[in-house]
C-alpha cells in the first residue's frame, strides 16, 4: 500500500494527542520498534500498538511511515536527534551560545552533489535529488507540494503523495553530520531550504556574474577575465546532469547558455588584453562543444580573421554551415553570413568587441 499523508498541513499534534501519545509518536519518528518503545516508556507492547492506532486515526494518517513523516513535519523529531519530548526553557538572563555548524555545500553545475565538512552526502535516487534541486533553485522561496510535483514530475504525477516522504529522507541525509536545526523548513506556503543553512554554487555563480558586469562596464579587462575564470571553474559537467523533470530540463538549458556567455565574455577580455592565442584556443574548445551555436562560431571567425588566419576562419564557417544543414535543416543566419562576407572582403574585424550568445552584464 502506498504511503501518503491525507492533509496538506499536519494537524496540530499538541492540541490533538495526549502526552503519552506524543511520546509514542516521537519514538515512532525516531524509528523505534514497538518492543523498544514499550521498554522506553515502561508500558505493555500491546498498549503501544493501541496508541499508534489512535494516533493514525486522530491525525488522519494512513500508516506508520506516514506517522514518521508527520513527526518530522510537525517538529516533534529533529533529524539526527532523539525525541523532542518537551521544549528546553532558557535561563532568564543567560546568553545562549550555539555551536557553529558547518554549512552544507550543494552543487548543481554538474551532477547534483552535496557535502558537509568535505564529506559527500547520500542524496538518494534521481527523483529525490530532483526535489532537492528544485528547493536549491528556489533560492529560499517556499515551494508547495503541487509546485514540487509540477517541477519534478510534470504531467507524470505519481500515484502516491511521495513529496513528504522524499522531504523526510532528504532531511535525514542533509543532517547526517549532526546539528539541531532542520535544513529543510516547512511553513504555511510550503517547503524551502533554511536561510543560511546551505551554500549553492548557482547562487555563487550569479554573484560572480554581477561582478563581471561591473568590471566590464568599468573597463577593467584583467578583472573581467579573472572573475570569468572563477565563474567557469564552478561548472563541473553539464548542469543538473541526469536529473528528471521539467524544471531540471529548463534549468539545464538556461545554465548551459549562461556558461557559454561567461566564456565568451572571458575571451573578449583576453582579446582586449592582446592575449589572442588564449582566446582563440578557448573559442575552438567552446565551438567544438556547441557546434550549432552561431554567435560562438562568428566570434571565433572574427578572432581568427583578426590574427591573419582567414583560411581557418572560412573553414569554421563551412563546418558550422554543414552542422546546421545536417542537424537542423537550416541555412546560416544573417549574422553568420555577414561575418563570412566581411572576411571575404578582408574588412577589419574590430578591436575585439564581438557578439555574445547571452547576457552577462550583471546589475
Amino acid at each position: 500500500m502506498p504511503t501518503t499523508v491525507t492533509t496538506d498541513r499536519p494537524t496540530s499534534t499538541a492540541a490533538v494527542l495526549r502526552p503519552q501519545e506524543r511520546e509514542v509518536l516521537s519514538a515512532v519518528g525516531c524509528g523505534l520498534r514497538d518492543g523498544e518503545i514499550a521498554a522506553a516508556l515502561a508500558i505493555p507492547e500491546d498498549a503501544v500498538a493501541e496508541h499508534l492506532a489512535r494516533i493514525l486515526l486522530k491525525l488522519g494518517l494512513r500508516d506508520r511511515t506516514a506517522a514518521v513523516v508527520h513527526a518530522f513535519d510537525c517538529g516533534l523529531v529533529v533529524p539526527g536527534r532523539g525525541p523532542r519530548t518537551r521544549p528546553v526553557k532558557p535561563v532568564r538572563g543567560a546568553v545562549v551560545v550555539r555551536p557553529k555548524e558547518a554549512r552544507i555545500q550543494i552543487s548543481l553545475l554538474g551532477p547534483l552533489r552535496a557535502w558537509q565538512d568535505g564529506r559527500p552526502l547520500d542524496l538518494g535516487h534521481l527523483r529525490q535529488q530532483a526535489v532537492l534541486a528544485a528547493l536549491a533553485l528556489g533560492a529560499g522561496r517556499p515551494l508547495s507540494r503541487q509546485e514540487l510535483l509540477d517541477d519534478v514530475w510534470g504531467t507524470e504525477t505519481p500515484a502516491a503523495n511521495v513529496v513528504p516522504v522524499y522531504i523526510y529522507r532528504l532531511r535525514k541525509a542533509l543532517r547526517a553530520g549532526g546539528g539541531t536545526d532542520p535544513v529543510i523548513e516547512r511553513g504555511p506556503r510550503g517547503y524551502r531550504l533554511a536561510p543560511g543553512a546551505v551554500e549553492v554554487d548557482v547562487a555563487r555563480m550569479e554573484r560572480l556574474v554581477s561582478d563581471i558586469g561591473k568590471a566590464d562596464r568599468a573597463g577593467e579587462p584583467h578583472e573581467t577575465v579573472r572573475l570569468c575564470a572563477r565563474a567557469l571553474e564552478l561548472f563541473r559537467e553539464e548542469p543538473l546532469a541526469g536529473l528528471p523533470g521539467p524544471l531540471a530540463e529548463l534549468e539545464r538549458l538556461r545554465l548551459t547558455k549562461r556558461r557559454i556567455a561567461i566564456a565568451q565574455r572571458k575571451t573578449q577580455g583576453l582579446l582586449r588584453l592582446g592575449r589572442d592565442a588564449e582566446a582563440i584556443a578557448e573559442l575552438f574548445s567552446l565551438s567544438a562543444a556547441h557546434p550549432l551555436d552561431e554567435p560562438l562560431a562568428a566570434m571565433l571567425m572574427r578572432a581568427l580573421h583578426r590574427n591573419g588566419r582567414q583560411a581557418d576562419a572560412l573553414t569554421v564557417f563551412e563546418r558550422t554551415r554543414r552542422f546546421l544543414a545536417d542537424g537542423l535543416g537550416v541555412s546560416p543566419s544573417r549574422m553568420l553570413r555577414e561575418t563570412h562576407r566581411m572576411i571575404l572582403r578582408g574588412d577589419e574585424a574590430g578591436p575585439g568587441v564581438l557578439p555574445l550568445a547571452g547576457s552577462v552584464t550583471g546589475t
